[in-house]
């Protein structure tokens, strides 16, 4: 996902500065980006064949969660797209959610906030917006492994209003989702089954039950679009009747216990019964226990899981943050070395196991987890979390230019303009001439001074 993500970091960057001459924006709640690598992979896998039925490149784009109960999914800032982990739990079916994520691309794909911009006042939510993307860190003790917490956005934005359509365009992406569906041979029953499920939840709303579906909100649904998608996939569709393949039905089950597990772990454990021996209710009440503070049975049942499938490296990964955010880094070590052998293009896992090693405190394993940061940067080098951690590996190495070079990725992922540019004249006049490092040090420095330049002038 190498692409994009540098473009990205610029972007934040950039808006970060606007934040800064810009009033605060209304305070109405907080929102919570969480990473999980798991559920990352399986939702990109999910996207890809939408994405390229509507032009997009599927490692341009991002996919990011949001720790909120609503049912809700939006694109924004370019192709970056959101999903609700209350969607991802409230979907009844993978079709479903496909069916969600095709109309999201239709959204993406149609432009339609390029043209929702316009309407904005000033640069302000947009700002907002791009501080929380770009400011996305891991979550679980603040770390990038898990699912188990959150870390707020930044400057809050006005939600409703920037990611309302208008009729026209909800309508346009449906048509647009419709054809994405058929083109890459999935029933779009998922997308009625969802837009009638919301329209059962608005039915009750408007009776008196009070239960906020903010999908309903930020994507304006009529009777009209049920009719025509309903049309459709009986009458146009050649793939109504065909169900989501196994492998795929299987995945989007796992993700939901594993959502259920860290975002709701009491729920967890009633939902998942202790009788039911499938995968997903022993990984969901594997996750709920460990959350609730029983760790020897949360590790029985991860043991468990990695008898059936011993070379999964989410199981290994999550044995490994459960012995790690119990204060037993060193035993974690092993769990997160098979983790990344498992996926070793995660840049999550990488960083996960470089946090381990430098908590061991054994300064012999400095290397190793300078060496899997060195990787994980290559697809998250927007991560905070990552360059402070190569910034203390660095320095217990005693690597002087790569400590100030390190510290000024950090703050830029931060959005720390001052403390950006401090770091990278520093890092540019220690490193070698010419050497990567020294390339970007500059860079650094010279994008943050134009940047705060032109917003002088303004």
């Amino acid at each position: 996902m190498a692409p994009g993500r540098l473009g990205l970091t610029g972007l934040v960057w950039l808006l970060s500065v606007l934040l800064a001459s810009q009033p605060v924006l209304a305070q109405r709640r907080s929102i919570d980006l969480v990473r999980d690598a798991e559920i990352e992979h399986i939702l990109r896998k999910f996207a890809t064949p939408i994405f390229q039925q509507a032009g997009i490149v599927p490692e341009a784009a991002e996919i990011l969660l949001v720790k909120e109960d609503s049912l809700n999914a939006f694109v924004a800032g370019g192709q970056n797209m959101f999903f609700h982990t209350g969607l991802l739990m409230g979907a009844d079916n993978v079709e479903q959610l496909l069916g969600v994520m095709a109309h999201e691309t239709g959204h993406m794909a149609g432009g339609h906030l390029v043209r929702a911009r316009e309407g904005m006042e000033n640069a302000t939510i947009l700002a907002g917006l791009a501080t929380i993307i770009g400011l996305a860190a891991a979550i679980g003790a603040g770390r990038g492994e898990g699912v188990g917490g959150a870390v707020a956005g930044g400057q809050e934005m006005g939600m409703r209003s920037f990611f309302s359509f208008t009729r026209t365009q909800e309508s346009a992406a449906d048509e647009a989702g419709l054809q994405y569906l058929e083109g890459a041979g999935i029933t779009s029953r998922g997308m009625l089954e969802f837009m009638e499920k919301l329209n059962a939840q608005r039915d009750r709303i408007a009776t008196g039950v009070r239960r906020e579906v903010e999908f309903l909100q930020t994507h304006p649904l009529t009777e009209n679009r049920i009719i025509y998608i309903r049309e459709f996939v009986e009458n146009r569709s050649r793939f109504t009747d065909k169900p989501a393949p196994a492998e795929m039905a299987a995945a989007f089950e796992r993700m939901k216990a594993k959502l259920y597990g860290f975002v709701r772990p009491e729920i967890a454990l009633r939902r998942y019964a202790e009788t039911d021996t499938g995968i997903p209710a022993r990984y969901a009440r594997a996750i709920a226990l460990y959350q609730l503070g029983s760790v020897p049975k949360a590790l029985e049942l991860v043991d468990g899981l990695l008898r059936d499938e011993p070379e999964n490296p989410y199981f290994h990964e999550l044995r490994g943050q459960i012995l790690f955010e119990n204060g037993r880094a060193s035993e974690s070590v092993p769990s997160y070395r098979k983790a990344v052998a498992g996926m070793p293009g995660s840049g999550l896992l990488r960083t996960s196991l470089a946090h381990a090693l430098l908590e061991t405190g054994n300064d012999k394993l400095v290397p190793e987890a300078i060496q899997n940061l060195m990787q994980a940067q290559e697809s998250e080098r927007q991560s905070a979390l990552l360059w402070r951690l190569l910034a203390s590996a660095y320095s217990r190495a005693d690597m002087q230019p790569q400590l100030a070079y390190a510290r000024a990725e950090e703050a830029l992922a931060r959005g720390d303009i001052r403390a950006a540019r401090f770091h990278a004249d520093k890092a540019e006049q220690m490193l070698p001439a010419g050497s990567p490092e020294w390339i970007r040090a500059q860079d650094i420095r010279v994008l943050v001074e134009s940047r705060v330049n032109s917003m002088q002038r303004q």
